[in-house]
């Protein structure tokens, strides 16, 4: 019996949640859930390693390889062929307070940075 889902914990969700080809192509939609957003939220753009986005997610570093992988595909096939890209739903939960910065003193304002 295969072991359950781990809730992923991501700091904020996304204040942008469609993208549209300009040409308004886009017939078609790829859907990058929360939890892959996130993941290249602090892979790509604050340059955190896999290690350290999945403390920050409070899964392992495996599955942070396998949900960027993922998203990376998703991303690459949106662009290329012009389809949507929406970024919704999966399982994950907004962390509270300072939980996902590491430190009770501060509040998690999004960045994550320690």
């Amino acid at each position: 019996m295969p072991r359950p889902v781990r809730v992923r914990r991501v700091c904020e969700e996304p204040k942008f949640t469609k993208f549209v080809p300009q040409d308004g192509a886009g017939s078609e939609s790829q859907v990058l859930t929360i939890e892959e957003y996130e993941t290249i939220r602090h892979v790509d753009y604050q340059n955190k390693t896999h290690e350290e986005c999945a403390a920050l997610m409070d899964i392992s570093r495996t599955t942070v390889t396998e949900i960027y992988e993922s998203a990376r595909f998703k991303i690459a096939d949106a662009l290329i062929n012009g389809k949507t890209l929406c970024v919704e739903g999966g399982n994950y939960r907004v962390c509270e307070g300072g939980e996902c910065c590491f430190s009770k003193d501060k509040k998690c304002n999004g960045d994550c940075n320690n």
